[in-house]
């Protein structure tokens, strides 16, 4: 049996193919060459890759598309993007899609040689048998290359203390996440202590966090030990950390690096020793860049990040979600499994899913009490405001006249990246609009069908000025 790595160099350009198959050779790899993205794609469908060199502009389309199909290759190539004309956005988009590098043309023989060599020996580490880990019971699933990524990394977390940071947006699942790390990690068998920093009051927090002796401020009938000391030997959870008051940045930050901080009241201080992980759909850095986040603390927090995808970048794992929380919600209401129409499932493909994993949940939990005894999901027993947007949306293409654009005009045509943006911004307020029709504004009721925390609620409904 050949277990010689093998290269895929994808490329239109020959002379970049046989250099980079050259250095593939004489490191001792086997290279193949494709010139089309179509002759690469019949490549990796055919055998399995250790890494591939992908090109971005191609006779037959961008390599950029193409990377989520490579990466689901059996082999789980890393792919190395290649380009002559490099740019932020692509540099982002390839990144964010699965690519292990992204490198500029041209590129010396011992620059490549040293990339190859150390994709080759990461990918030989990223595939070495591991003990099986199953994180459905966590609510845990999905083949897409997004969540493959965070599974790797998920792994990793779980042999070592080190502090990790999840991003994502409301409802992907970061708490999930921050559990499955805690259950399956050397402190399991301690405390999992969450704190919600956006519901922290401003005149307890530090209460809250430090604890405080009986008698140290009016009110402080008893001694608190407060929610750090609580996690000692476990694992301290700070829910969307970006909340955290500046005040207290610091003192947390000292906590960290000493491991023992003083409690209100108290003449001496006290040890907890725990690991830490941060949940934020905010952006830290720009967080930082307003200075009301400290530098030196993010440093600190984002030791291991998981940045976890949104539903609507990974609809490929929409099916194994649905099955999975059917079957678990069946199982709690002791109803019998149902059957799920074909169309049932194309509405769930096609909706956007603003609340993400979180308001999927809800969604199926709805549609299976309206079906109530009919053996099987049909669209309306989705929540309204799913089915009419899914076919409002079909309707709309429909009416619009093939290989035309006319919202557009003459006026230059905007990026693909506004395009989706003021899609997602439109279907959102649409959203909301329903959302708090149905639920007569009620606050509480609103947060938990939309499965929005209620301080992105109220953001999201100031930002589309809904009252």
């Amino acid at each position: 049996m050949d277990d010689r790595k093998k290269v895929l160099i994808i490329d239109d350009d020959r002379l970049v193919c046989n250099s980079v198959a050259n250095v593939a050779r004489s490191l001792g790899f086997d290279s193949s060459l494709a010139f089309t993205l179509e002759e690469g794609l019949d490549a990796i469908r055919s055998a399995p890759f250790d890494v591939v060199f992908l090109d971005v502009r191609m006779p037959d389309g961008n390599g950029i598309d193409i990377l989520p199909q490579v990466c689901r290759n059996s082999g789980s190539p890393e792919v190395i993007v290649i380009t002559a004309y490099g740019d932020p956005e692509s540099v982002e988009s390839a990144l964010s899609k699965g690519a292990w590098d992204y490198i500029e043309k041209p590129f010396s023989k011992a620059d490549l040689s040293q990339l190859l060599k150390d994709a080759i020996l990461y990918h030989e580490s990223s595939t070495l048998p591991q003990a099986a880990l199953d994180f459905e019971k966590e609510g845990i699933l999905g083949h897409s290359p997004g969540m493959k990524r965070c599974l790797t990394l998920l792994s990793k977390t779980l042999s070592n203390d080190a502090s990790v940071l999840i991003t994502g947006e409301t409802g992907t699942g970061k708490e999930l996440f921050a559990r499955a790390i805690h259950n399956h990690s050397l402190r399991a068998g301690n405390d999992f202590v969450v704190v919600d920093c956006a519901a922290l009051p401003p005149n307890l927090v530090e209460s809250i966090l430090f604890g405080h002796e009986k008698g140290s401020y009016t009110g402080a009938d008893r001694a608190q030990p407060g929610l750090i000391y609580q996690a000692n030997k476990g694992t301290l959870f700070l829910d969307e950390v970006g909340e955290l008051p500046l005040s207290i940045q610091k003192k947390f930050l000292r906590v960290l690096q000493e491991g023992r901080f003083r409690p209100i009241g108290k003449s001496s201080e006290v040890e907890s020793d725990f690991r830490v992980i941060c949940a934020t759909n905010r952006d830290l850095d720009d967080l930082v860049a307003k200075k009301v986040f400290r530098k030196d603390l993010l440093f600190r927090l984002r030791s291991i990040t998981i940045d976890l995808p949104p539903l609507r970048e990974r609809p490929e794992d929409i099916q194994d979600l649905t099955n999975h929380y059917l079957k678990r919600h069946s199982k709690k209401y002791g109803i019998k499994p149902k059957r799920v129409s074909a169309a049932f499932r194309d509405i769930l493909v096609q909706y956007s899913w603003p609340g993400n994993v979180r308001e999927l949940i809800h969604a199926l939990e709805s549609a299976l009490a309206v079906a109530h005894d009919s053996p099987i999901l049909v669209p309306k027993h989705l929540p309204y405001h799913i089915h009419v947007q899914v076919k409002r949306i079909a309707a709309a293409r429909k009416q619009a006249q093939p290989g035309s654009l006319p919202a557009f005009g003459n006026h230059t045509l905007p990026s693909l990246k506004d395009v989706r943006e003021e899609a997602v911004s439109e279907i959102e307020e649409q959203y909301l609009k329903e959302l708090m029709r149905q639920t007569k504004a009620d606050i509480k009721t609103a947060c938990r069908v939309s499965g929005l925390s209620r301080s992105r609620l109220y953001a999201l409904l100031k930002q589309y000025e809904i009252s």
